[in-house]
């Protein structure tokens, strides 16, 4: 362990600043004009965070995204982080974390900087030890053991306990750092040692020689001989160091460091004091937004509070470094705070100087939620007229949105692979469905919100009613699929819910259009807000965390685009599926023809959708037979790829590639082949390597068929038929939002009634429950009453 101990002698405060305020003007080509210092003093209503305006390594960081090109990081552990809950002794668990995460990022090749409170809470703890022990071995020679119990703890002086506990505090880093063979140094500053010229060029050059040798600077103040912070010391264009988070905030700047990570016992930021019911987290701070902050007490232990914490950040802000303040003391976070931070993820508060040209994704979720409250409150004619307006735009505005999708396809061009290419594809034809499907969504909504499902009369003059009810707000999250925009959206509106929708950056162009066509058909009825296209750098894991602001997740696309957001959502259900495996079993009663049309249609149409062909099952009886080889003849001039199961491969001599895994979406011009004796083989196959998704029978015997039709487990189970008919549009739902293989709520082809939930209405008069008990004057009821007939114009 190396350790540094800088010391200076007190100086008048005034002869402290001067030497650093000239040595920072003289230091470059020029001197600071004085209007420019007075314009820097004004950028922010906290008077001290002023700093030089030019700095070598250039600006902060706009957006957390950019947070993963860090290089020089410092890391800064509030005592609330370090220290146990008693306030005496470390937290050792959450600091071998700490040190964990801080190891994996050197070892990166970034050069990591500690600063770190601890020192007081270590020493009190040995001196409490210490003085316990003495006191009890005095009192039972002098006193007996009777009076043992009356002993009592003195109060400790914050300066002895740092300098009882700094050793062992340096010695305990050393050695969890020692786990993964990186070595630190202890040093230990004042604010002299900033403001005298000589010592602050000793610390720098002291910094950088250790982060050249690949060691971990630990910092923190000299507890044991600093002063007292005096008043008004911090109003000169610097910060006074007279606690770790100004500490941190000066020697990021000093260092020229790319992000400062502040760690304490909250979140982050809020607009009001945590745990006050209206309190939310602040996710990017900007200057001048502390205006609408009400600042609460500081930690339980350390020296700053959120307040101190936030003009140090904007002070080295202000400086050229990013700064994220967060939570290292949650269980569940605390363990990969940091490196989340790193990777960009929406963790704490990011401080920023560019405010983005919109508004934030939170912001958009409360218009969406708003909207679409608004938007089950119209008359079912007024939402049909926006579905209407929205159709008739897709057909008035085709060239302009087939020119952005030009512009989408030219950018995507040796990036996408073939599918996918044909997926972002827009096409008059397209259009032209799009806006029959629009139609057909406008006219099913009719009776779709507010419909009566249930009529009980509970007792006399006591009706209860069960209705439907939009879910709330939906995300769409979709790749590559522009279409699906209009689709999803008509889907809202028609069923009333708030729409937040997260598109691939390979259809921006065509997405944007699309959107604000939408919008221009929600403007005729004045709910423009209701459906809103997330277009800030927001990553999907970080949409997927907004648990009070999005009631589902439906996700359009790939299997592993699914997969991962099933994995990333915590709290918020999601709809969809993860795979599209779906079976097509050729029985040996079934017709030549009609097998080799079906498995054309379903392979080759469109092999990049989900409900595509992905693993053909033959009879065995089928094996050179004509119809076998018509299909593999078709199949050939096709140019589909087969892949053969086992049992296939074990009938052939010179069989195509072996099938790795029977349990493969190719989602290309690929097939599994495969073999089975009977029937119940096939839907034994089908339930072990299926997706729940579509499944197929091919059959002239109608028995077989309603046998597989009743035992096969699939969200789409048909007989002779094509796969592809699993569609919301081809069912006459008009669009779906997605296929879904849950059990729960909504299954197969999503469309409008899967985006309804329901609520229940009571209407009474001054009914009680007393009245209903054994003595009561009332008795239950529970008689059906007749549902109002839906309307199916």
């Amino acid at each position: 362990m190396l350790s540094l101990v800088y010391r200076s002698g007190f100086q008048p405060i005034k002869q402290r600043l001067r030497p650093w305020v000239q040595s920072t003007a003289t230091s470059r080509s020029h001197r600071v004009p004085p209007a420019a210092i007075s314009h820097a003093r004004s950028w922010s209503n906290i008077p001290f965070i002023t700093v030089p305006l030019s700095r070598a390594h250039g600006k902060s960081f706009a957006h957390r995204s950019e947070l993963k090109h860090a290089k020089r990081i410092v890391v800064k552990l509030g005592s609330a982080v370090v220290t146990r809950g008693d306030e005496c002794g470390l937290a050792l668990g959450r600091l071998a974390s700490i040190v964990e995460q801080v190891s994996v990022l050197q070892n990166q090749g970034r050069e990591m900087m500690l600063v770190t409170s601890g020192a007081v809470a270590f020493g009190k703890q040995r001196l409490r030890h210490e003085i316990l022990l003495s006191q009890s071995v005095r009192q039972a020679l002098h006193s007996g053991q009777n009076q043992l119990k009356e002993m009592a703890v003195p109060v400790l002086e914050a300066r002895a306990c740092a300098a009882a506990g700094q050793s062992g505090l340096m010695a305990l880093y050393e050695a969890m750092f020692t786990q993964y063979s990186i070595c630190a140094a202890q040093i230990l500053v004042t604010n002299l040692d900033f403001h005298d010229e000589q010592k602050r060029r000793n610390l720098n050059g002291t910094l950088h020689e250790l982060l050249r040798m690949n060691i971990v600077p630990i910092v923190n103040t000299n507890d044991a001989v600093v002063p007292p912070a005096e008043p008004n010391s911090d109003l000169q264009g610097v910060i006074s160091v007279k606690d770790n988070d100004s500490l941190a905030a000066r020697l990021a700047v000093e260092m020229k460091t790319d992000l400062l990570i502040v760690l304490s016992d909250v979140e982050g930021l809020f607009d009001s004091p945590p745990g006050s019911d209206d309190a939310k987290l602040i996710d990017i701070f900007y200057p001048g937004d502390q205006q609408s902050v009400t600042f609460g007490t500081k930690s339980r232990v350390g020296m700053g509070g959120m307040e101190a914490k936030v003009k140090a950040a904007l002070w080295a802000l202000q400086g050229g470094t990013s700064v994220v303040i967060a939570n290292g003391t949650h269980p569940k976070v605390s363990g990969h705070v940091i490196t989340d931070i790193v990777e960009g993820k929406k963790v704490g508060t990011f401080f920023s100087e560019v405010k983005p040209a919109g508004p934030t994704v939170e912001q958009q979720g409360e218009m969406a939620r708003a909207g679409g409250r608004t938007l089950a409150t119209l008359e079912p004619e007024q939402r049909a007229e926006i579905i209407h307006h929205l159709a008739d735009l897709l057909t008035d505005q085709r060239d302009a949105i087939l020119s952005a999708n030009k512009k989408d396809l030219e950018e995507a061009e040796g990036r996408l692979a073939g599918p996918l290419l044909k997926r972002l594809s827009l096409s008059t034809s397209k259009l032209n469905s799009l806006a029959i499907g629009l139609r057909q969504i406008a006219a099913s909504s009719q009776d779709s919100v507010g419909r009566v499902l249930r009529r009980t009369r509970v007792a006399k003059n006591l009706e209860l009613e069960q209705v439907t009810v939009p879910i709330g707000v939906l995300l769409v999250i979709f790749e590559s699929r522009p279409d699906c925009l209009p689709q999803v959206a008509a889907l809202a509106i028609a069923s009333g819910n708030g729409l937040l929708l997260k598109g691939g950056r390979e259809a921006s162009h065509s997405n944007r259009i699309l959107h604000l066509l939408t919008q221009e058909a929600l403007s005729i009825h004045g709910v423009k807000e209701a459906v809103q296209l997330v277009n800030t750098r927001e990553e999907v894991e970080d949409l997927c965390r907004l648990d009070k602001m999005i009631d589902l997740i439906i996700p359009r696309g790939s299997s592993q685009l699914v997969r991962d957001i099933q994995k990333m959502t915590k709290g918020i259900p999601v709809m969809g599926h993860s795979e599209g495996i779906c079976h097509m079993y050729v029985d040996s009663e079934a017709s030549v023809d009609k097998a080799t049309r079906l498995v054309r249609d379903s392979k080759c149409e469109y092999p990049a959708a989900c409900n595509a062909l992905e693993t053909l099952l033959i009879h065995r009886d089928l094996l050179r037979t004509p119809l076998f080889d018509q299909i593999i003849d078709m199949l050939r001039v096709e140019q589909v790829k087969i892949h053969a199961g086992p049992k296939f491969a074990s009938y052939l001599t010179f069989s195509p590639s072996e099938v790795k895994s029977l349990r493969t979406e190719y989602g290309d011009l690929e097939l599994c082949i495969e073999v089975v004796d009977s029937a119940q083989e096939a839907i034994d196959h089908i339930h072990k390597y299926g997706s729940s998704h579509t499944d197929v029978i091919v059959t002239e015997n109608e028995k077989t068929a309603e046998f597989f039709l009743q035992h096969v487990d699939s969200a789409c189970v048909f007989w002779n038929a094509s796969t592809r008919f699993s569609d919301g549009y081809r069912f006459g739902l008009g669009a779906e939002v997605g296929i879904s293989t849950s059990r729960i709520h909504a299954r197969g082809p999503v469309g409008l009634e899967g985006l309804l939930t329901t609520k229940w209405l009571l209407r009474g008069l001054d009914h009680v429950v007393s009245d209903f008990s054994e003595h009561g004057s009332l008795k239950y009821l529970h008689e059906n009453l007749p549902v109002p007939q839906r309307n199916i114009n």
